[in-house]
Formats: C-alpha cells, sequence, structure tokens
C-alpha cells in the first residue's frame, strides 16, 4: 500500500529503537516499538480511491465520520456546512472536494481542542481553503485536533486541482469542513462513514 513519504521519517525513530532493543536482548521493549513503528506507517497509508465522473457533484476531502450537517454563513454568503470527524484510525490524506483552482488559502492559529466538539470550528488551529470551479466556489477548513499539531497543505494559490487530487493532510486525529452554495444538496447526514475522494457529500440541484 502506498505510504506518505513523511511517514517513513517518523516511523524510522521507533523502528530503529525497536532494533536495537531485539538486539540487546530486551524482548517486550523491541516488541511495542516496532509495533509503534507499524501503526505510525498505517497512519500514514494513503490507498487509491475511485473518483466520481458524474459533473455536479461534492466529494468528502477526507476519511472519517460526519459530525453533522448544518445551515450557516460563510464569506457572508448562506452555505451548507458538512462537518467530518477522523479518528486515529482513518485515513489522513485530504482530496479535493472538486476540480478546480485554489482562488485563497488562509491560516489561522488557534487552540487544540477535541476536534469533534464543536468549539473547534472556530478556535483550532484551521487552515481555510477556497476552490473555485465548476461554476461553483467550494471552502473546507483542515482543522486541528487535540493530538494534531501539523496541518500540511501541498498546493499553492493559483494551481488548478482535479476533483480527489490529493492535497494535504492533518496528522494526528482532526476535524475537516466543507461549506457548499444552495445550489447543492447535500446527500450525508450526522452519522455516515465517509471516504476521501470517493464519497459524494453533494451533488447539484
Amino acid at each position: 500500500m502506498r505510504i506518505v513519504r513523511t511517514g517513513y521519517f517518523f516511523a524510522a525513530v521507533p523502528a530503529a529503537a525497536g532494533l536495537l532493543a531485539l538486539g540487546l536482548g530486551w524482548r517486550v521493549a523491541g516488541a511495542v516499538l516496532l509495533a509503534l513503528a507499524g501503526f505510525v506507517l498505517f497512519f500514514f497509508r494513503d490507498p487509491e480511491r475511485a473518483i466520481p465522473t458524474a459533473p455536479g457533484v461534492v466529494v468528502s476531502p477526507a476519511d472519517g465520520r460526519v459530525l453533522g450537517v448544518d445551515e450557516t454563513k460563510l464569506e457572508g454568503r448562506p452555505v451548507t456546512r458538512v462537518s467530518i470527524f477522523l479518528s486515529l484510525f482513518d485515513v489522513h490524506v485530504n482530496r479535493a472536494p472538486i476540480a478546480g483552482r485554489v482562488a485563497a488559502v488562509r491560516y489561522q492559529p488557534g487552540q487544540f481542542h477535541v476536534a469533534s466538539r464543536p468549539a473547534a470550528s472556530e478556535e483550532n488551529e484551521l487552515n481555510e481553503v477556497a476552490l473555485e470551479g465548476e461554476g461553483t466556489r467550494v471552502v473546507f477548513r483542515q482543522i486541528a485536533g487535540l493530538l494534531a499539531r501539523r496541518i500540511e497543505f501541498w498546493p499553492r494559490t493559483g494551481d488548478e486541482l482535479a476533483r480527489g487530487q490529493r492535497l494535504g493532510l492533518i496528522r494526528f486525529g482532526s476535524r475537516v469542513e466543507v461549506f457548499f452554495d444552495p445550489s447543492y444538496r447535500a446527500e450525508v447526514s450526522a452519522g455516515a462513514r465517509v471516504h476521501g475522494g470517493s464519497s459524494v457529500l453533494a451533488v447539484r440541484q
């Protein structure tokens, strides 16, 4: 299975320490450290996904559980918000919800509340990205959580992205939110399991 490159870096330390411990005869410590290295690689896994090709759909930018779907305002306009919680066991590679140009990127330093709490949406460290394409503007947020202390976003402002394209990573445990305008109808509800790049969150009405 494909692994995000930085995953090898994080796994190298416990793997080396585990091998050293085994070499010194410390079997339990060695086994624990090697298991930790294995979990790190598991966390950074990056599976291939079948990206929907139908026009007028918004796909999930992440794996996880839908916390809620609600109506709110963003940038002074009415939007629907879909909030998704990523546990330690979910794939944490993020993907583009629509095809389009990266119109704006805004980073906000903040707190590290548990990502499933509503306060995390506004108070936590986050990266907000606006994509313009397919006749609309979709905004999504990468939100850090209690354990997540690093948000990665790889494209630059002005880059053109394909729907479902890999664009970043949050480690470890986090939240993602997607905002789309009333011309789209939400296709998910609270409690639903979604997969980044392949699950449809909304369709154009």
